[in-house]
């Protein structure tokens, strides 16, 4: 039987401290599939590109040249790697677990373009990585009862919380980007990922757009993965960001009259955030009132040194 050819995909900036454990985890994790290891390093400042080579050999490095955010980085990896049948997107603070990869593929197939595995962080808890579609109704839920609570009201929430339904593979609007397995076809189709997305939501646009083209995405709950999870919520930069980007995207898939009531929930959950102390909020809200942080479609100086 022809094992499957797969392109681990890794994109690095300032990533030195994670490579060793990255690299040591892929063996076991990508065991029953004929594997390359690609890693694109957006102009790292510390010794990443000497962890690879040391690490990793036999990986190819892409270096290019400047900070291109996730999106960029991924597909610098993916023109890197050639042709193969599919392309694992990692970040660097992933950890593979046992038969992860050839799990994840074989959950591919005509009706399935991308799998994501179940995640755990680094105390080995669940993560919650199924989303649901952005919308009017689970923005203004977030809003007014938090992600978490508004998660386990039937299907009012954007994010997932439910914990019975991580017991079982199932289909998700989208998922967490950190751990994606897209088929050749999928990618055929679906083309390159946004680079206007510097940082968040560059998934989010990748898997719906998957899904409008016939390949949806589905979570697979017998691939396992390690997620050290990343700074957003301890970065006002970061967190601003990503609330920035969750209203750009729904505004490129929805009429004007939606997008500001979208753009609205998302001001009254960050000035709601505020009142009760929590700076990343008030950098969020700081921009969603400020036009120029909107022109800033990717790559914006005050990020130019956010790690992807």
């Amino acid at each position: 039987m022809t094992r499957p050819r797969i392109a681990i995909c890794v994109v690095t900036f300032d990533s030195a401290p994670l490579i060793k454990d990255l690299v040591d985890s892929i063996p076991l994790g990508a065991e029953g599939t004929d594997w390359t290891l690609v890693f694109a390093d957006n102009a790292s400042a510390d010794s990443t590109v000497a962890e690879i080579e040391r690490h990793a050999p036999d990986a190819r490095v892409v270096e290019t040249g400047a900070n291109l955010g996730y999106s960029g980085g991924v597909n610098a990896a993916i023109h890197a790697a050639g042709d193969q049948d599919a392309y694992l997107i990692l970040n660097a603070d992933v950890r593979l677990e046992a038969g992860c990869l050839v799990t994840l593929f074989d959950s591919l197939g005509p009706s399935v373009g991308i799998a994501v595995p179940r995640l755990i962080d680094s105390e080995r808890q669940p993560i919650w990585s199924m989303r649901r579609e952005p919308s009017l109704l689970r923005a203004w839920s977030d809003a007014l009862f938090g992600a978490e609570r508004a998660g386990r009201l039937g299907a009012l929430g954007e994010v997932v919380t439910r914990p019975e339904l991580y017991a079982s593979s199932r289909r998700t609007d989208w998922a967490e980007g950190s751990t994606q397995l897209i088929s050749a076809e999928c990618l055929s189709v679906c083309g390159a990922w946004d680079e206007s997305f510097f940082l968040y939501s560059e998934e989010t646009d990748y898997n719906l757009r998957a899904r409008d083209h016939g390949f949806p995405v589905l979570y697979v709950a017998g691939a396992t993965a390690q997620h050290l999870k990343g700074e957003s919520s301890a970065s006002p930069e970061l967190w601003s960001l990503l609330v920035l980007n969750k209203a750009r995207l729904y505004a490129r898939r929805h009429g004007a009259i939606a997008s500001v009531l979208f753009w609205f929930a998302l001001v009254i959950r960050e000035a709601s955030r505020t009142a009760l102390g929590k700076r990343t909020s008030r950098a969020a809200l700081r921009d969603l009132l400020r036009p120029q942080r909107w022109r800033a479609q990717r790559g914006p100086a005050w990020l130019a040194g956010v790690r992807s």
